[in-house]
Parts: structure tokens; sequence; C-alpha cells
């Protein structure tokens, strides 16, 4: 039958079925739905509950419920035995009631039990098929109000299922049995099945099963019919994991479930229940996951899944969010799901927002946040990167600075316009991920090992308030590495134990030896591993920078820092945080050589009893962050080995002056540390293109910008009208492109979105800002002349957790989450306190390491809306090209020498507006920073309106990223 044959003989069937029920309810006066109200209310005296009552059908409890195709009656079975029929159109009762004791044998004076199944044969929706627990069957006609046939069997059931025809159906049991009966049969089932029984020699009856719960018949038109069933197992498979069973001709397939199963569902190509069903895949619904099992290949893989079901699988570990992404970002990351429905919220903002989370178990993930919802976007692994633990002593031994998630997720860095994605593991390991269109299969996987190990000779601290920030220091010259930081292998390391039983250049994690076959995402590029040195295990991860423009990343811990070249696969500086400050160390400490003999640490987490008494605000980020650096060396813990113990706690990369009265800008590298520093690093990139995978990258220590009190949490850096000046980035390509794809990806790493070249300060209008917060100050610093203009205690009695400097529509601000629950923001450059609320206090140390500000709705990068411009007028044109254009002519001859270079420009994300609405904003983006200036210093200057051929720009002064049209 074909299905449009079927939908016309469906919809008879229906028509006819549907005449009975509406003359029952015509008759009975129809009714209020007052059934089986599962609600209960619990007495607060005694604690018992009470069923609702009222209406008919009152204190029954719904136990099945079947909705017949294209039909408007809903059949309702109750754990008394009767069948409601309820209007879905109105919700009301039809009065048609089928009650137990006429639909079973009239001799019989036992209850059958409630009711388990309801279905209306495929070929007469007058006739339902209706099972009761005990184990009978009713087909009850809805004309004639009566029972046509009765099944009897002597196991219970638990679900019926029909075959197309309406000649025959079956039934699963609570013995593992299946049970196909005939519907003109004579009480005796056509044939039993027991799918997962032994067949004993002597021709006996199985061995009982586990209960059937649930049982599915698909037929094929070509082929033999298909089963599908859950349970169903022999009772000796003790802690075998849940399955589905799929039975098709003589084969029979058992699918393991990683989870219990709720209920599983068949998709098959036809809606219509009389038609062949050719079903193609099955959904199953998991307590913890969903499973789409593909039917129609060999084997019955299952779809890949790209969305998990709860954002909890795993615990979350740390937490980023992300505004004003590229606008070809979403769907880059967005994958197809074999299921299809439903609508994709909008949200009113003009941009789209990402949420990424890392999890304990190693899985990193994208969430869609432009609406008022969290969309899954995309779910990486990194455990798959590494070796399967083999619990064997050796490996037990080299993981034991972690406890049981030695993948879990510590800091992650990510550019959204390149989509470089950098994270760093709790087990001392980072993974840098690029991302692509393309499936890859990388024979052996790029390693870099690290030894970052130190100590220091006794030293004496600076006296009180010495070193403060205000206090310019002298400029140290270039660091050298000390006697242990040797350059790190480019292949995996032999070493293991040394010939008195020490281990070195051991890492915590095996990189996988065997090829990795990586599909369209983010596919590995270089992982770095920190290794254990003369016994000591590396020291955490505290803190992680990555520039694409530069393709650098940088990462800290206890014991100093390490800048490696993703593009070159070379470690570039790895140096102590005493070796930064070169001679001018305020604390007059001296790096050596680690002790040759040191017994293995027990861990990370050994903080010694006997320490000194604290500080009276002591932050969990200083001295415990993630317990990474804070075990201490000797039975006392003194004030000068909290100085020797200074940690890596922030870093920045930006394109200022590297020294004190420098009057070019060069790329930087800025360090925050434990104790308060910024120091800065100067960077000397190769040109872009062929020579910088050539030549080297010079990385030099160039002296200290300032102290604060605390913790180093965040820095950034302003131009002289404090406008934010974003870091340099590298747009995306392709990186396994071939032809003329590969000219394109040359093409666009040969740009360098922020020049690199010296340039004079006067062409910087004279100064910057460096906006620099810490766990107790913030601090704004002019450049080059590196005198604090500005300062402001934070708190007294409390510390920062989380500090960014973020752009309100008041203008740009520090924003300050701090440990006694108040968010607090600061204006720029002025820092004048602006907000002080009460939000949440610190009560899990998670909320530290998780919780993140975004910029409020408002771009915080360099973009500018351009409001009004009627809908269509760009079509066929390309948009960069066509604002790029409109900047030009409304700026007038002088302003630019040539079209300004625009990341991207497109109209907002909201839905397009109907003839006569307000059209949507067009929003652009920069390359350049100094493009950006120019434009808002032309809107903020201008005393007339601006004019452009058939529009008129309005200036708003209070809106630094934005041009009205009207």
């Amino acid at each position: 039958m074909s299905p449009m044959g079927a939908n016309q003989k469906d919809t008879e069937r229906q028509t006819e079925g549907e005449k009975h029920i509406e003359k029952e309810k015509e008759r009975r006066g129809g009714g209020g739905l007052g059934l089986g109200k599962k609600e209960r209310e619990e007495n607060p005296k005694d604690g018992h509950r009470k069923r609702e009552r009222g209406g008919k059908g009152e204190g029954e409890l719904i136990t099945f419920v079947h909705l017949p195709f294209q039909s408007k009656w809903l059949y309702i079975g109750t754990e008394k035995g009767n069948i409601h029929i309820v209007n879905v159109e109105s919700f009301t009762l039809s009065g048609y009631v089928i009650m137990w004791n006429k639909a079973i044998e009239l001799s019989s004076k036992a209850h059958p039990g409630p009711v388990v199944h309801i279905s209306d044969n495929p070929m007469d929706e007058g006739k339902l098929i209706i099972g009761y627990e005990s184990g009978i069957v009713v087909l009850w006609d809805l004309k004639s109000k009566k029972a046509d046939y009765r099944y009897t069997y002597d196991e219970a059931i638990h679900s019926v299922a029909w075959h197309h025809e309406g000649k025959q159906f079956i039934c699963s049991h609570s013995d593992g049995t299946l049970t196909i009966w005939n519907i003109k049969g004579q009480g005796k089932p056509f044939q039993t099945i027991t799918p997962h029984g032994k067949q004993p020699k002597d021709g006996k009856k199985p061995e009982p099963c586990k209960p059937i719960l649930k049982v599915e018949y698909k037929t094929t038109r070509l082929g033999d019919p298909f089963m599908i069933l859950s349970g169903g197992l022999s009772y000796d498979t003790v802690g075998r994991r849940p399955c589905l069973t799929v039975m098709h001709g003589k084969s029979t397939a058992v699918l393991e479930m990683d989870y219990p199963i709720v209920d599983f569902l068949t998709l098959c190509e036809t809606p219509y229940p009389n038609d062949f069903q050719e079903p193609y895949a099955v959904v199953v619904l998991l307590e913890k996951d969903l499973v789409v099992i593909d039917l129609a290949q060999n084997g019955y893989p299952i779809f890949e899944n790209p969305y998990p079901l709860t954002i909890h699988e795993s615990p979350v570990t740390c937490c980023e969010y992300f505004a004003d992404c590229p606008v070809d970002l979403i769907p880059a990351l967005y994958s197809e799901w074999p299921i299809s429905g439903g609508n994709w919220g909008l949200g009113t903002q003009s941009y789209p927002e990402i949420i990424i989370t890392g999890h304990a178990d190693g899985t990193v993930k994208f969430w869609d946040a432009s609406a008022i919802m969290l969309q899954v976007l995309y779910k990486l692994k990194t455990a798959k990167v590494f070796e399967k633990s083999r619990n064997n002593k050796e490996d037990k031994q080299n993981t034991e600075i972690v406890d049981e998630d030695p993948f879990a997720i510590q800091i992650m860095a990510w550019c959204p316009e390149s989509r470089m994605l950098c994270v760093a593991g709790v087990s001392a390991n980072l993974i840098i991920y690029r991302f692509s269109k393309q499936e890859i299969t990388t024979e052996v996987v790029q390693l870099l090992e690290v030894r970052l190990q130190y100590e220091v000779n006794d030293m004496e601290s600076p006296p009180e308030g010495g070193g403060g920030g205000d206090r310019d220091l002298p400029t140290p010259g270039a660091a050298s590495p000390s006697p242990q930081t040797t350059g790190p292998p480019t292949h995996p390391s032999t070493s293991s134990n040394s010939s008195d039983g020490v281990r070195d250049n051991v890492p915590c994690l095996k990189v996988r030896s065997t090829p990795l076959k990586q599909s369209p995402g983010y596919q590995v590029e270089l992982v770095v591993q920190l290794v254990w040195v003369s016994g000591e295990p590396p020291q955490q991860i505290t803190s992680l920078a990555l520039n694409s423009s530069y393709g650098l990343i940088v990462f800290g811990n206890s014991n100093g820092l390490a800048v490696v070249d993703y593009l070159q696969k070379t470690v570039l500086l790895n140096l102590g945080t005493v070796e930064l400050y070169g001679s001018n160390d305020p604390y007059q400490r001296q790096p050596r050589s680690p002790r040759k003999t040191r017994q293995p640490s027990g861990g990370l987490c050994d903080i010694n009893e006997s320490s000194a008494s604290e500080d009276r605000c002591k932050s969990p980020t200083s001295d415990h962050r993630d317990n990474s650096f804070s075990r201490s060396r000797s039975s006392s813990v003194t004030s000068i080995d909290k100085e020797a113990r200074e940690a890596i706690t922030s870093f920045h990369f930006c394109e200022t002056f590297a020294r004190k009265g420098d009057s070019t800008i060069t790329p930087c590298l800025y360090v925050g540390t434990s104790l308060g520093t910024v120091l800065a690093v100067a960077l000397n990139l190769p040109p872009a293109g062929e020579q910088r995978l050539l030549q080297p990258v010079i990385v030099l220590p160039s002296g200290t910008l300032g102290r604060l009190k605390g913790s180093i949490l965040r820095m950034a850096f302003l131009d002289n009208t404090g406008t934010f000046l974003p870091p340099a980035f590298e747009p995306w390509y392709e990186p396994n492109a071939v032809g003329a794809d590969s000219e394109e990806r040359d093409k666009g790493r040969k740009r360098r979105p922020v020049s690199v070249s010296p340039s004079t300060s006067q062409e910087l209008q004279e100064s910057q800002y460096a906006v620099v917060c810490s766990e107790k100050q913030a601090k704004v610093i002019a450049l080059p002349s590196q005198n604090c203009i500005f300062k402001h205690s934070i708190t007294e009695t409390s510390f920062v957790l989380r500090a960014d400097v973020v752009q309100m529509n008041i203008g740009n601000c520090v924003a300050c989450f701090c440990a006694n629950g108040h968010i607090m923001t600061l204006s720029l450059p002025g820092l004048r306190p602006l907000l002080d609320v009460n939000y949440l206090p610190l009560t899990d140390m998670r909320i530290a390491r998780t919780f993140c500000f975004t910029n409020l709705g408002q771009a915080i990068r360099e973009n500018i809306r351009i409001v009004g411009v009627m809908e269509g007028i760009e079509t066929g044109v390309n948009p960069v090209k066509f604002v790029s254009d409109i900047l030009v002519e409304v700026m007038g001859n002088g302003v630019f020498d040539k079209p300004p270079e625009l990341d991207r420009a497109h109209r907002s994300l909201t839905p397009k507006p109907n003839s006569g609405e307000r059209p949507r904003a067009i929003i652009a983006r920069f390359y350049n920073f100094q493009d950006k200036g120019t434009c808002n210093a032309l809107g903020k200057g201008a005393s007339t309106n601006i004019s452009w051929p058939r529009y008129t720009i309005l200036p708003r002064p209070e809106c630094q990223s934005r041009e009205e049209n009207s």
C-alpha cells in the first residue's frame, strides 16, 4: 500500500471510530475532566499522602496513555483497570468508559490488574487491544461496546505491539518471553519466543529470563521484520550492562548501553501504522544520555551524539564567557542532529555569545548563550590524546600527584577569531587545538616536554612597604636560563627513573603513540607536558594565555613560566620567576640547581601542619589555587619561603611600551605574580608569512612595571581616550586546505591584524594606560612613563576572586567579584567606585574557579554599529567592502588614506523586520583599534550631523562604540 493510499484509508477508519465516541459523549452529556489526578499532597502532621478527589474516575491513577495517529481521542488506562477517553481539543471526558469487569470474562471475579497497554488496530480504529498486567489481553469493539476476543497467558504482560496488517500482535512478558497471537486464534499464542533463554536439549521450556519491558514489531517491504526489545536477559548475566536487543530474521544483536534504559522509540519511513514501516533508526532514552542507533548499517552503529543532555554530566571545573564572537562561529561549531524539530530562540542582543566549560573528565563543551537558553554546540574530549591507564605500578606512581580525575580541565584560553584553543589539565599538561572542517589522521602527536622546577638560596626580604607599584624599578638585562631548564625534547622522553630510583623526565600522563583519527572540528596541534625533575613532581599550571597573531602560548606555575612557539613547536623561554627580575630582585633571591637527592613527593597537596600563621584575609587563589603551589619545603614556612614560592598568576599579550621611556611600541607579554609584581617581556617577531616559520622569535625580559598588594588577577591596556586595546589576533583559516584554498590560507597568514612594526608614541597620541587589578588593589599606570596616575584599594576585609575590564553603557570599567559576595565596579581610567552590591558569598572554591564576567551586552572589541540603513541595500555586494566604503565616504577626505580593513560586517542577528519596521543595525568590526578610535573621535567631536547620501548620521557622545543613523 502506498503512503498516499494509507493516508486515505487511515482517515476513513478514524472517522468511523470517532462516530462511536461522539455518540456516547452526546448520550452522557460530556463532562469536565476529573480523571486520574496523579498529584498528591503531603500531610504536614503525619507525613501520609492522600489522593485528590473530584470528578469522574476520582482517585484513579493513570498507568497508560495512547493517542492514535491523527486522532483527537486520547485513551487513558488506570490502575483500576478502567479506560477513559478524552477529547484532546477541549480536554474533556467523552463519557465513554470501558470498565474492567466488562472487558474480561464475566465468569471471572479476579481483578486483571492495572492497564499496561492500549493501542488501536492499524486497519480498524474501532478495535482496541487492551493489555492487563495479569496477562489478560482484550480486543474491544468500540461500536458494539463489547469484547470480540480475549487472550490469556500465564505470565504478566509489559507491552504489546501490532503487525501493520492488523492480523497479529506480539506481547512481552515478565519471564523474558515473547508471544505472537493471531487475533482470531483459539486462545493460544501462535508462537512463543525466548530471545535470551537457553533451549534445553530435552525440549522442555527454557529457563525464565528477566522481564522484557518493551517490544516493538516493525515490518519491511522487502525483508524480514524487526523485533526490538529492552530487557529479557538471562538471570546468569550478573553485572551486565543494560541492553537493547534487535532481532532481524535469524540474527539477534545485543547492544549494551552505558546507563539504564528508560524508553526507546523506532523511527520509520512512514508515520502510518497500516503500511510497511521500513524502520531506519532507534532512539534510546537512557537515564543520563540519548542514543540513536542506525538500523540501516551492519552491526547497528550509533549515530555520533553531538549533544549531551546535561551540563553536569561531569562536574564543571572551569568556565569562560565570550561575547561578540564572529558571526560565523556558531554555525561552524553546530552539528546537525538525526532528530529535528522545535525552534531555536533568538536573544535581543545583536551578536553571538559563547560559554566554554571545562569538566572533571577532561571534556570541553561549547554552549551558545545568545538566547535565553543554553544550546550545546560542540563537545571535545581531551582524554583521547593520552594512553589509557593500565593500572600498573609505574603509571600509578607517575600520576600520584592528582586524584581520581587525572584529565580534569584546569584553565582554558581561546581566541574566537582564529578559533585556536589551549587547555591546561590538572596533570600539568597543555593541549593546543586548531579548528578544521576536514577529517585528518595524525600519525604521531607532536609533543614537547618541559622541565620547570626551581629552588632558591636564602635571601633577604625588602624593607616593609618597599617595591611599591608606584616606584620605578631599574630595568634588568636578559635573564639566562638556569642549569636545570634544559631544552625540552620534541619526542616523548624515554627516561623514567635514575640509577638511585629517583624519577626524572617522566610526565604525569602518556601521550598516545598510535595514530589518532580526528574528526572535523578541534584537532590536536601540539601537546606540552611538564615532567618530573629529580624526584619532584611538576607543579600544576596556574595561568595560561594564547595569542594567535604571534603564534605563542605562555603558561606558568609556582616555579616559573614557559613561552612556547606552537608554529615552530619550540620552547622560547623557560625561566623561574626569580630570573624574570634579573639583578633587581627585591627579595635578593638566587636560583640554584635542585638537590640531587630528594625523596619522591607524596603529591602537590602536601601542606605542612606546622605552618606559620597566615594573613587575616588569605586568598584561596594565591596560596590555595587548586592546591597547586602550596606545598612547603621545610618544617617551618617563613615569610622568606613564601616569597620564594612566587607563582605566576596572570598573563596579558599586548602591543605597548616594553620599557620605561620607550618611544616605540612592540609586541609584549606582561606577567603578574602572586606577590603582586607586574613584569614585562619584550617579543621580537619575524615578519609574517614564510619567514615566521623559519626565523626564531626572540623573547627578552625587560623590567618591572610595578607592584600591588595581593596576587595579580587581571591586566588590560587602554589608549589615551580610554578605549580598550584588545590583543592582536589572526583570522581563522583552514589549516588542511589544498589547492586554491591553500592560497587563501597563506594570504590570511601573511596579514598581521595589528601591526608589529615599531611606531612612534606620537602616532599613538603620546601614551597608553595599563590597568592592573590584584586581590586587594587596582592601579592605572601611564605608559611609557610608568607613573601610577590612579590607585584604589578595593577591599581591606576580603579579597577579589575575579576581575575583568568590561564595557558598560557608561564606558569601560573594572568589574570585581569579591570573596565576601560583593560585585564592585570601578570607572576607567579614574578608578572611581560605581557599583557595590551584595551578590553571592564564597561558599565553595568552585565558585572562584568558574565565576566570570561578560560585557553586559555591549561589544568589548573593535565594533561599531550603524543603525537605520535600509534593509537589503547591501544585497549583491561584499558587505565588508560596502561598510568600508561607507566609512571612507562619511569621514571625508584625509581621515582614511584607504578603506579601513574590517574583520567582518553583517546585520544584527535579530529576526529580519517586516516592511515598514526599523531596519536591523549593521555591525562592523575593525582589524586595527586605531581605525575604530578614529571613528569614535570624529563622532564625539562632531558638532553637527554627518551627512551621507540618503542618510544623516547623528553622533551620540554617550555611546563610545556606536554611530546612530536616522
